[in-house]
């Protein structure tokens, strides 16, 4: 499979998701709300696997060719 995402759209997504699974752990005890933070693991997961399905049905490539 072909990479589409890279450079700075790569450490943004890793960022953000490491920041919202944080909250999973900051408002464990908030019933509602912790659940939010489990949103992390798409742009943690799409920002380590340098891939994103979303770009690839809308066309968009971050990532620099070789």
């Amino acid at each position: 499979m072909e990479m589409n995402v890279g450079g700075l759209d790569k450490w943004l997504r890793i960022i953000a998701g490491i920041v919202l699974l944080a909250f999973v752990f900051i408002l464990k005890d908030n019933d509602s709300l912790w659940l939010w933070g489990l949103i992390g693991i798409v742009p943690l997961a799409t920002g380590l696997m340098g891939r994103c399905p979303l770009y690839t049905f809308i066309g968009v490539n971050t990532c620099k060719k070789s």
